[in-house]
């Protein structure tokens, strides 16, 4: 019997807002692999001073790295105007938090 594709579809988005030479951003990045491994989930990554199509993200977020956004997979791509709408979690991320705010994304 073949797996459905449904099956292969996940429930959240995670987007990690970071930047180069962040401790936090590792540990965090850390964090997120723990909890993929028993909660699969999408994941994007925006590095807010290399990306330079988006400068906002570094305007909204230079001194909070690192950032998470988490929300449907099927909810539209993050954006800088609906920022302060979004679940998010940041600097010292721990897997129960991340967890936690995956279940309200997915409730909402």
């Amino acid at each position: 019997m073949r797996a459905t594709t449904r099956l292969f579809q996940h429930a959240t988005r995670i987007t990690l807002f970071t930047r180069d030479n962040c401790g936090l951003c590792v540990k965090a990045k850390s964090i997120l692999s723990e909890v993929k491994a028993s909660r699969p989930f999408e994941y994007a990554e925006v590095d807010i001073i290399k990306d330079e199509s988006i400068p906002r993200w570094r305007d909204l977020y230079e001194f909070d790295v690192p950032v998470i956004h988490v929300s449907k997979a099927t909810a539209p791509k993050e954006d800088p105007k609906s920022a302060s709408k979004a679940l998010k979690l940041m600097h010292h991320l721990n897997a129960v938090d991340v967890q936690k705010k995956m279940d309200e994304a997915e409730a909402a």
